[in-house]
Order: structure tokens, then sequence, then C-alpha cells
């Protein structure tokens, strides 16, 4: 019963997905693109049409398989997927025989150079 669900789910998303690339867009007029007012922002809209409609349905068929396969899953869940994750063991350390050789201090050279203040040019006028 869930796979055909799930195969519902998965088949309405993909026309879900072809439906909205199929549709024009709202403010096609070339007065649109210049910035121009079209009839459309303001006008009624016209009517529906038959892929519009299929969008529509195709997006309830969508929320509703959604919802049916999320309180599924939560009701058929035993816990989280973590619980039943493996335990890493904390790794193994060398037994401390010796311990190690401390690093010579290293010298650096440095080199002080004096600093001059530097004055800002005079502004043009």
């Amino acid at each position: 019963m869930m796979a055909v669900i799930q195969l519902i789910h998965i088949l309405s998303s993909i026309l879900i997905i072809g439906s909205v690339l199929l549709q024009g867009g709202e403010n096609v007029d070339i007065t649109a693109a210049f910035g121009g007012v079209s009839q459309a922002a303001f006008g009624p809209r016209g009517s529906v049409t038959l892929l519009a409609k299929i969008t529509w349905g195709l997006a309830v068929v969508f929320i509703v398989t959604s919802i049916t396969l999320a309180i599924h899953a939560s009701r058929s869940s035993s816990g989280s997927v973590l619980e039943h994750a493996p335990v890493k063991s904390a790794p193994l350390t060398a037994p401390a025989s010796a311990p190690p050789k401390a690093l010579p201090p290293m010298t650096v050279p440095f080199q002080s150079t004096p600093v001059s203040p530097v004055t800002p040019a005079p502004a043009k006028k």
C-alpha cells in the first residue's frame, strides 16, 4: 500500500515540474519588459487554462501523499535512526614508556628597523 502511495507521490512531483515548466509567465507582454503597465497586473486575469487546473490537481495530490507518507513514517518508526548506529570506541593509545623528547628552543633572528612616522601630503586647493 505504501509503495503505491510512494509511486503516486514521485509521479505527481515529476508531473508538477513538467506542468509548471510548460506554463507561460504572468507578464509576457512586451510592455512589461520595458517597464510599461500591463493589463494583466490591474485588469481581469482571464480564464484559467486547462494546464493551470492540471497543476492545481497535481499539487493537491502531492500534498495529500506527502501528509500520508509523513503520518505513516511517524507511526511506524521505532525511534531515531541514530539509536541503532554502531558505537565508536575510544582510540587506543600507545603505552607511555618514555616521555617524548622536547624540541630544542628555536631562535629567530630579530631585526629591528626604526619606523619613521608618515606625514600626510598637503591637500591641494
